[in-house]
């Protein structure tokens, strides 16, 4: 591997907005020697620390609910050329058994979450900031298909959450930050034009490491 710094792309997007299936499906045309994706998802803490609103629900979507210092730790340690293990968080699907994560530094990292740009910390550390744009009606179908198949929760739940912790979350940290984001990826239909360009993006880069 070159003795270049890592490119780091940080990605951000409202609930459903499709930020998991744009990155799985672009991780899939590169090696874990070319590009690395990094999620917030796995920095959640852990249930018992997470606030209960005043109906007896936990709220994950509060920007205490992210591990901030573990996440940006990680990522410096990537950038630095480290291996990174952090224990998968299941949420609360009791029919998943978290594993054990191995993430190894590349010539790209990609750091995907809700709050990726809400740490003055970590949007120092990247350069380029992308964030993916979905119409509401398209993230609340989205976030009742994931949570209902990948994280067990009932449709009732799934729809209080998103208007009472998703929807105040995103209008307080995440859409004010579209502006300041280097590209906008609309996903209100499909992500071709948007994967391809990134697949082009992160080919030059690896061309220029090597």
């Amino acid at each position: 591997m070159s003795d270049i710094k890592p490119y780091v792309i940080g990605v951000t997007g409202g609930s459903g907005s499709g930020k998991t299936t744009f990155l799985r499906r672009l991780r899939d045309r590169f090696s874990c020697d070319e590009l690395c994706v990094l999620s917030q998802d796995n920095y959640y803490r852990d249930r018992d620390e997470q606030l209960v609103d005043e109906e007896g629900v936990r709220n994950f979507d509060r920007l205490e609910s992210i591990d901030l210092m573990a996440f940006e730790r990680d990522i410096q340690l990537l950038i630095q050329g480290e291996v990174v293990h952090r224990k998968e968080y299941v949420f609360n699907n009791e029919e998943r058994k978290p594993g054990m994560l191995e993430f190894k530094t590349a010539p790209v990292i990609i750091v995907e979450g809700l709050f990726v740009f809400a740490s003055e910390t970590i949007r120092k550390l990247l350069d380029m900031k992308v964030y993916i744009y979905a119409h509401e009606v398209k993230k609340v179908i989205r976030r009742i298909k994931r949570d209902g198949i990948e994280r067990n929760y009932p449709i009732e739940d799934v729809l209080y959450r998103y208007e009472n912790h998703v929807m105040p979350s995103y209008e307080s940290y995440i859409k004010p930050i579209m502006e300041s984001a280097d590209i906008i990826i609309n996903n209100n239909y499909n992500m071709e034009a948007a994967l391809q360009l990134f697949d082009s993006m992160i080919k030059q880069r690896l061309q220029e490491t090597t």
